[in-house]
């Protein structure tokens, strides 16, 4: 398992390199990394490493949703107002719609199966917007209406609440019938969630206020913290519903509010961690691809269904920013930087075929080819017309 742990990381950093050379996402060469050293060719990959995927990539997850929750100041939110809360939900709820409408057409799934399959495909990628959103805030474009600032918190929101529909969709599949009372589960497993993330924030921030502690020590204690809240939500899972990356998102975000000195060191450590776990995260959601599927008449339908999903999220974008300062360039900007998906989808795409779910590899694929055809595409139209979407600051005087 070491050696190949070993071929992972300094092959995937070498190649991750060259490819933002030449401007590409370098999780497009970890896929692919992943798929070319996988069972489906070479079969370099150790068997015990692939067993541990899982909770390598829930691992990833904690991390993700921590570094977003470092990053959201409720200020900004708050300054942003009706769209901010908007672009956390609306552009996927019509993404998981269209996709739920057509993958029983195109397909022959169930409609608990198309709601999965959507709850999957309807995020958009921290890891591709983000890092641009930055870059551009620098530069000062799109200050002026807080469009990045848009798109960074609706981002980092919309995964989670794309998470939380994911496992809630996947409890109905486990019932002969669509069961309605299970969607109650949602609201009481987000209350739930807000709560842990609540009180042990409130910990923190008590035990930062009353104890000098080294940086190491604070991000060790962060981790502890998250990985807490995953053994409480399995620990309760026969009883109750608990939303314990909901929780782990809130966590950060209070702690920032609180604590933002210490929160700003502690992100720093967490960007240290994800550059490993990217590599991680993505080869090992290639490495379980099916290449006879992906190249298939359903791989085909696939791509023509997450298609049809960009058109309705597309229309849910327009609906958030209805009605607002934006002009009408801003909001064709917005519409293009939530195309790209990366992120949540290499981290629950597989987890329906490690779980024996029927529609597990249908699920999987889509994922992978969402990946392998947003990412490159959304950042590049982002690269290509920022300059001519966004008003930058220099201009306004």
């Amino acid at each position: 398992m070491f050696f190949s742990l070993g071929i992972l990381l300094l092959i995937g950093w070498f190649g991750g390199w060259l490819f933002e050379k030449i401007r590409l996402p370098r999780l497009i060469f970890y896929l692919l990394l992943g798929i070319m050293f996988g069972p489906s060719l070479l079969a370099v990959w150790d068997e015990s490493l692939l067993q541990i995927s899982s909770y390598l990539r829930q691992m990833a997850l904690v991390i993700i949703l921590t570094r977003s929750g470092l990053s959201l100041d409720f200020s900004i939110l708050k300054k942003i107002g009706r769209s901010a809360v908007l672009m956390c939900f609306v552009p996927a709820v019509f993404e998981i719609i269209g996709i739920a409408v057509f993958a029983p057409l195109l397909l022959g799934i169930k409609i608990e199966e198309a709601l999965l399959l959507g709850s999957v495909l309807g995020a958009v990628s921290p890891a591709i917007v983000v890092p641009r959103m930055i870059s551009l805030q620098k530069q000062g474009y799109g200050q002026q209406h807080h469009v990045c600032e848009l798109i960074m918190a609706g981002a980092s929101l919309d995964d989670v609440f794309v998470i939380v529909c994911f496992y809630a969709f996947k409890g109905l599949i486990s019932t002969s019938s669509l069961d309605l009372m299970r969607f109650l589960d949602i609201p009481v497993s987000i209350g739930l969630g807000l709560l842990l993330g609540s009180l042990l924030a409130l910990f923190m921030w008590f035990l930062f206020k009353k104890i000098k502690l080294s940086f190491s020590f604070k991000t060790i204690l962060m981790l502890g913290m998250s990985f807490l809240m995953l053994g409480i939500e399995e620990c309760l899972k026969p009883y109750v519903s608990v939303s314990s990356l909901l929780g782990i998102l809130w966590f950060s975000m209070v702690l920032y509010h609180f604590r933002k000195e210490d929160a700003k060191q502690i992100k720093k450590a967490y960007d240290g961690l994800w550059d490993g776990f990217e590599i991680l995260l993505f080869v090992l959601v290639g490495a379980i691809v099916s290449l006879d599927y992906a190249f298939s008449k359903e791989g085909a339908m696939l791509f023509g269904l997450i298609l049809i999903g960009l058109v309705f999220r597309s229309i849910g974008v327009c609906v958030c920013v209805i009605r607002t300062l934006y002009t009408v360039k801003e909001k064709l900007f917005i519409i293009l930087s939530y195309l790209p998906k990366a992120t949540v989808q290499a981290s629950i795409g597989g987890i329906a075929l490690q779980e024996g779910l029927p529609c597990g590899e249908i699920i999987l694929t889509g994922a992978v080819i969402a990946i392998i055809f947003t990412a490159p595409v959304g950042g590049i139209l982002m690269d290509c017309f920022y300059p001519k979407l966004l008003i930058k600051d220099t201009d306004l005087f």
